[in-house]
């Protein structure tokens, strides 16, 4: 056989490997590729750097809405890019090999192998343009069967990934009457700090235990649910993962309970572990934080808060130096996310002018009768 066009036959069959490999880690393997060059991830990094920027022409009470829109349609434009790559590598390949096909030209050009590749991989086969040697119809038949492969594998995988996210938003959901929103470990220690033995606390760790063994397993394996933003306003995965954080150092360094600390230091170690591998994905080192999340004052404040709700501390010059230990262990890296992501961290301390989310509803109506013993009646909000 006279191989007019080598290069593209070469060039063909290497974009057909790459894409297979890159579906093959994106789609299946269920583990975090720790191969260093991947397509897949500079496809994102590129992406979600153009559309960070282009957020910052959005108004800022719009911005999370844009950047919530980026998850769903970068994997649309992803698998888009895949289908279009496969369908340009077989129409190389064809091309190159001058493979014989029916034609309404003398002479196929291009365009038409690029047709007749499209028809064959979607299975649409019109039959204007048909392959009429075996080399050609081997092509197809491979092409039309990876379509097809293709195609399953897609539907498949998009129940998957929304039923990762569907169980991640479950928990996160949960914490809004716990922890306020946006949710802060000053605020569900002081709405537990009334209730006898801590009321159902520990149970509630252990499930954010589990919670973020769930996180780490599907966000590794499908790190794209990184960019899916929560469904509610001031909610996010990132920021629950920081107050749970956030509370299980403050049981461990001030909370004198052994059944609370034993479970507190079960849940930091899960959560801390979620946040440091799903740091790496991004290859970006851990940062220190520009400004303290706790500052003297702030944590001053926080303690006398606690107080007041009768929890019971134990707060000395050495749990004050074990507690700065714990935190340095895990806020380097929830403030690598938080930069790469565009995801605000939360406060330590709670803030009573905010209404939960679950106060707040699309119409006017009063109801101060829901409040919380630490809040004032919320401001009404009218979403449009």
């Amino acid at each position: 056989m006279d191989f007019l066009h080598p290069a593209a036959v070469i060039i063909g069959c290497l974009l057909i490997l790459t894409i297979l490999v890159e579906g093959f880690e994106a789609l299946v393997l269920p583990r975090r590729i720790e191969r260093r060059f991947r397509w897949t991830n500079h496809f994102y990094r590129a992406c979600w750097n153009i559309w960070g920027k282009a957020s910052l022409l959005i108004p800022k009470g719009q911005q999370d809405n844009f950047l919530a829109v980026f998850g769903p349609l970068s994997l649309l434009l992803l698998l888009s890019l895949w289908a279009f790559g496969l369908i340009l590598a077989f129409a190389l390949i064809q091309w190159g090999l001058y493979a014989r096909i029916l034609s309404p030209e003398p002479t196929p050009t291009f365009e038409t192998y690029l047709y007749l590749s499209a028809t064959t991989f979607i299975t649409l086969g019109f039959g204007d343009v048909a392959p009429r040697s075996s080399t050609a119809r081997l092509l197809a038949d491979l092409e039309a069967g990876l379509g097809f492969g293709f195609l399953a594998i897609v539907i498949s995988y998009l129940p998957v990934l929304y039923g990762a996210f569907s169980r991640r938003e479950v928990e996160i959901a949960m914490l809004d009457a716990r922890a306020s929103s946006p949710p802060s470990a000053g605020a569900l220690l002081q709405r537990t700090a009334g209730c006898p033995g801590l009321g159902d606390l520990p149970e509630r760790l252990q499930a954010f235990e589990r919670w973020s063994a769930e996180l780490l397993e599907s966000h590794l394996s499908y790190p794209i649910l990184m960019y899916y933003r929560s469904q509610h306003d001031r909610q996010s995965w990132l920021s629950t993962l920081t107050t749970i954080l956030d509370t299980c150092a403050f049981l461990i360094a001030f909370v004198p309970d052994r059944k609370m600390a034993w479970q507190a230091r079960m849940t930091f170690a899960m959560s801390r572990h979620a946040a440091i591998d799903l740091s790496l994905v991004f290859d970006t080192p851990p940062t220190a934080p520009a400004t303290d999340r706790l500052s003297p004052e702030g944590f001053d404040h926080l303690i006398d808060l606690l107080r007041d709700s009768e929890l019971p501390l134990h707060v000395t010059p050495e749990t004050r130096t074990r507690f700065e230990e714990l935190r340095s262990l895990y806020e380097p890296f929830v403030v690598t996310l938080s930069d790469v992501l565009c995801l605000a961290l939360p406060s330590w301390l709670p803030n009573p002018a905010l209404p939960d989310n679950w106060q707040t509803s699309a119409w006017d109506r009063s109801d101060h009768f829901f409040r919380t013993a630490d809040q004032p009646t919320p401001v009404r909000r009218r979403i449009k």
